[in-house]
């Protein structure tokens, strides 16, 4: 797959360019740029991500950084069952327990709530760190929604994290998510005080707690552009010059008769 000549693999994480250390010089390079192309289109292009991902997994399978890279390309391309399979290599390689959170989520993913839920309460969880644990918090919450235990996912989302008023990189999700779940079980007072702490938290625009809270405040948002495009539209038909009915006689114009003989 092409790569842009600006791109020159520098650009990638200093841990993960030391782990590429092992590798011959020019391999090292063509895998390093391939890592920088998936980390560019994976929001923007995940199909394109995903190709530069299998690139460099061909060059490269034996190492970690590789297998998490292309365990997330698939992930985000909700290719559940080939995601789990790189994370539990790259998982396999590393000893960390960085990735149980995503694994779990592939669970999901997969059809398999109950497995999720087991992988939360497994030893592993306690190695993660404070950002580690909310996600798998937000993970076990999910897979009780997946097995419609609605109340039970308000319960495991209800946290010291979620409590403090500190905002952190994980604040605006887990707000989000129990806001969502209030909402789903018909809490809606709740579900719009969370809504509303979740915009706070919210510094990124990440979720769109905006747009549900005015939708439980009953506000409705017209789109100006196309009103413009309305009114742009009524100028012009009042504007334009009258048309001649089809019953009307039409004058002949004997001004130039070399048109009339072009008639047929």
């Amino acid at each position: 797959m092409p790569i842009p000549d600006d791109v020159t693999g520098e650009e990638i994480d200093k841990d993960v360019r030391q782990e590429l250390q092992s590798l011959p010089k020019g391999l090292a390079e063509d895998v390093a740029r391939n890592l920088v192309m998936v980390a560019k289109l994976i929001d923007e292009d995940p199909e394109q991500a995903y190709g530069y991902s299998k690139v460099a997994l061909r060059l490269a399978s034996r190492v970690a950084a590789v297998r998490e890279a292309a365990g997330f390309a698939a992930y985000t391309n909700q290719k559940y069952s080939e995601a789990l399979a790189e994370f539990r290599a790259a998982r396999r390689m590393t000893g960390s327990a960085e990735l149980w959170p995503v694994m779990a989520d592939c669970e999901r993913g997969l059809g398999r709530p109950e497995k999720a839920l087991d992988m939360a309460g497994a030893p592993e969880v306690q190695r993660l760190d404070k950002a580690g644990q909310v996600e798998m918090r937000l993970v076990a919450a999910g897979a009780r929604r997946d097995m419609d235990q609605l109340d039970a996912a308000i319960v495991t989302l209800q946290s010291p994290e979620l409590a403090a008023n500190s905002v952190q990189p994980w604040t605006a999700r887990l707000r989000y998510a129990y806001a969502d779940a209030l909402q789903a079980a018909g809490r809606e007072e709740e579900a719009r005080e969370w809504f509303a702490k979740t915009l706070e938290a919210d510094r990124d625009g990440a979720t769109d707690a905006s747009d549900r809270l005015a939708e439980l405040d009953g506000v409705e948002f017209v789109d100006a552009f196309d009103d413009e495009i309305e009114a742009d539209a009524d100028r012009e038909e009042r504007t334009a010059e009258p048309t001649v009915r089809a019953d009307e006689p039409v004058a002949a114009d004997r001004s130039e008769p070399e048109a009339e003989s072009g008639r047929d």
